[in-house]
């Protein structure tokens, strides 16, 4: 028994040494391998850099690069920076061949932060296969065409220069790469114009390959008007000699967008469809909702949908509009022109203009009804006047702060056919004037004929709120009125004056025995084979309109009952 305990302490014994042994080799194993990695960083550090100066053709800089062994292979790299390219083949950057001047400027790509897990099995001939890149701080800032100066180069070139760089990276293999808060700057070459920033919340690549296209989803936050813009697509292959000439395509979503940022307007937008081209500039087609359009100041909403064709200069925001087809209610409208983004000048009279929007259109209304218009001009939401509106007039609205009505300017012309007053007593005096213009003032007594129709047509021009009518005429049955004056809006202010020029003689306007006793004065007031022409001014308001009308040194004033009363 004495000799089986022995044995069985000496048995124990072994074991602790061999356990002990084993800790102590695995001790050693994981300081060799600690030792070994530690060593290794610098030299995977420098092979990054070598790679990415192959890829981009161009100084890369990397702060600090670490790994270590967690479920394979796990990298970190901190500040990453990447500056534009500086010796391609065929592209001279300015001052590239000084290496002082290539520390000056902002890099193309800076980063913060980069992480990856990469299998330690690697099989000879392969790449090697990384699930994810998960990045942090990225910053891309695409300097404007001008940096980059293209010298002829062959299709030779060309193709040897991209099929090298693309053997460089076929070793490696990323299969997705995730981002959160990115920020793309894209730089402008035209004096006076600001570079186009775009925040990105989240972006995901997929399908990452050298000089091949990619597959995004991202999603960004636009900050005039706020809104969430989701949007994926394709982007690549990255172009080295000048990254703003990068192919992208995709489709986008708009939602929730506030339109009370831009003074004087509001409701909310919704917008979706797709766009193609590169970095710099792209084609978009897409369509508009805004079912709760309206104009600030007055709070009656309209309907409004839009479906648009426009070229955009991605480095300062610039689009040219071509067209635009709207529907506002039931007008339809159709837009061409273009909206830029204007620095800030004093204009000549020395007042300030602050940077903003330029906006200039040529619009054209084709089938359009006034009461969709003047809805929108109407606190009640009640329009005082309806018929079937073409129009043509060149808009253009100012950058400012002011509202948009007080920046808005409008040249054009407009025909108003089968034009009716909404107010009853309104559209009745119309009536009586188009009878009596015909001889007919018996029906004229008897508030006859209130159904009658009539036109106005008008060059115009529109400034500081104020609708200045050179020409207008307006016809009835029996009647033609010229008048020239202004309409403000800030107000319903009227000021016109004219002539008006009827087919009946005063006798027969007026009927009756007193139409008799009036025959004598006909041939005062026969003009021009009118059997009647007046002098003609209409004052006050929309609302309150004043008319007078004189002849030979008489005048008659007339004030029209407030439109709407009973």
């Amino acid at each position: 028994m004495a000799r089986k305990r022995a044995r069985s302490r000496r048995g124990r014994r072994w074991l602790k040494w061999a356990l002990g042994l084993l800790a102590l080799l695995l001790v050693a194993v994981g300081v060799l391998i600690a030792v070994s990695l530690h060593r290794a960083e610098p030299i995977l550090r420098a092979v990054i850099v070598e790679k990415l100066q192959d890829r981009f053709h161009a100084r890369v800089e990397l702060d600090s690069f670490h790994i270590s062994l967690v479920n394979g292979l796990l990298a970190e790299g901190k500040g990453l920076r990447i500056w534009p390219p500086a010796q391609v083949i065929g592209v001279t950057v300015p001052g590239g061949s000084n290496a002082s001047s290539l520390n000056s400027g902002a890099p193309l790509i800076s980063l913060d932060q980069f992480t990856f897990h990469a299998p330690l099995r690697y099989d000879r001939g392969k790449p090697i296969r990384i699930s994810v890149v998960q990045l942090k701080g990225l910053v891309i800032d695409v300097p404007p065409k001008t940096h980059f100066t293209h010298a002829a180069k062959t299709e030779k070139q060309s193709s040897t220069q991209k099929s090298s760089m693309s053997a460089a990276l076929l070793r490696f293999v990323v299969d997705t790469v995730e981002c959160k808060d990115a920020h793309l700057t894209l730089e402008t070459s035209k004096p006076g114009k600001l570079p186009t920033e775009f925040a990105i919340a989240q972006l995901k690549l997929t399908g990452v390959s050298a000089g091949g296209s990619m597959h995004f989803d991202a999603q960004l936050t636009n900050p005039k008007p706020p809104g969430t813009i989701k949007t994926s697509g394709t982007v690549g292959p990255w172009e080295i000699e000048d990254p703003g000439e990068t192919p992208i395509a995709g489709n986008y979503s708009f939602s929730h967008a506030d339109l009370s940022v831009f003074k004087g307007i509001a409701g909310i937008l919704e917008s979706t469809g797709n766009y193609t081209g590169v970095l710099r500039s792209l084609t978009v087609d897409g369509e508009t909702q805004t079912p709760d359009f309206r104009l600030a100041n007055f709070g009656t909403t309209l309907p409004l949908n839009t479906q648009f064709h426009a070229t955009v200069d991605a480095t300062n925001g610039d689009t040219w509009l071509q067209p635009v087809n709207a529907v506002l209610g039931h007008s339809h409208i159709t837009a061409v022109g273009q909206v830029v983004r204007s620095p800030a000048v004093t204009e000549p009279n020395g007042l300030a203009r602050p940077a903003g929007h330029d906006i200039s259109l040529k619009v054209n209304v084709d089938h359009g009804q006034m009461e969709d218009f003047l809805r929108l001009a109407s606190k009640s939401g009640t329009a005082f006047l309806t018929g079937d509106l073409t129009l043509k007039t060149n808009l253009d609205i100012l950058p400012g702060t002011a509202q948009v009505q007080e920046r808005m300017r409008l040249n054009g012309n407009f025909l108003l056919d089968n034009a009716q007053f909404t107010s009853a007593k309104f559209q009745n005096y119309v009536a009586q004037l188009s009878l009596r213009g015909q001889g007919d003032a018996k029906d004229a007594k008897q508030n006859a004929g209130a159904d009658v129709r009539s036109t106005m047509q008008s060059n115009f021009k529109m400034a500081d709120e104020v609708i200045a009518l050179p020409d207008l005429k307006y016809s009835v049955p029996g009647a033609e009125i010229d008048l020239a004056g202004k309409y403000g809006l800030e107000g319903s202010t009227l000021d016109f004056s004219g002539s008006a020029r009827m087919q009946a003689t005063v006798s027969q306007m007026v009927g009756g025995w007193k139409g008799a006793l009036l025959k004598p004065a006909d041939r005062l007031f026969k003009k021009d084979g009118a059997g009647t022409e007046v002098s003609l001014q209409i004052q006050g308001t929309r609302e309150n309109p004043q008319f007078q009308v004189g002849v030979a040194g008489l005048k008659y004033t007339h004030a029209a009952s407030p439109a709407g009363s009973k």
